[in-house]
């Protein structure tokens, strides 16, 4: 589930860019739902809001790292909530990833291409974004979601109690007779 939702995100996000590419450039942001919504193409060489955009090789190497992090806890994952978490942001941060990697102005700093403005594109309240950046959001409010709930990636959750191996050795008939383990006297 998380390489399958890992994958569709990152497709349905390079799809959106090039849509983006192809049909907003030099073109005034297009209003849709009321003005709720424009879309205006922008390059992002920083964060959200251009934070650190002058620092922006530095992007490509946390989202390496964090794609590692996650490759790793793919193997130990059980759950599918924590699945569907892990797989939003891995998709959404291979979806920068690839514009960091493969748009101008070069390998490792290259621009994320954005493209969707909530309320007037130009007072902006929040930061021009794309599908992967929704992705990893709504990745990463899932997964803070399930650390509060106590879900734990083996399945499990938090502070439940679980039968150990002794416990089922020592455990006693609910009739109340008591069971000597063979072999003792």
């Amino acid at each position: 589930m998380l390489v399958g939702l890992a994958v569709a995100v990152l497709a349905a996000d390079l799809l959106t860019k090039q849509w983006a590419l192809s049909a907003l450039t030099d073109r005034a942001p297009v209003r849709v739902l009321g003005g709720a919504v424009y879309f205006s193409l922008t390059r992002n060489s920083g964060a959200a809001w251009s934070i650190g955009s002058d620092h922006t090789w530095v992007f490509p190497l946390i989202t390496l790292g964090v794609v590692g992090w996650i490759c790793w806890m793919a193997v130990r994952l059980r759950s599918v909530p924590w699945a569907v978490s892990l797989g939003l942001v891995l998709g959404g941060a291979l979806g920068n990833l690839v514009d960091r990697i493969f748009r101008a102005p070069g390998h490792f700093v290259g621009h994320v291409v954005d493209m969707v403005s909530l309320f007037d594109p130009y007072g902006q309240v929040w930061p021009v974004f794309n599908l992967a950046d929704s992705a990893l959001v709504s990745g990463v409010t899932l997964a803070v979601l399930l650390e509060l709930t106590g879900r734990q990636r083996d399945g499990g959750r938090a502070g439940a109690d679980r039968p150990t191996a002794d416990a089922d050795a020592t455990a006693q008939p609910a009739d109340g007779t008591t069971t000597e383990p063979r072999g003792r006297s």
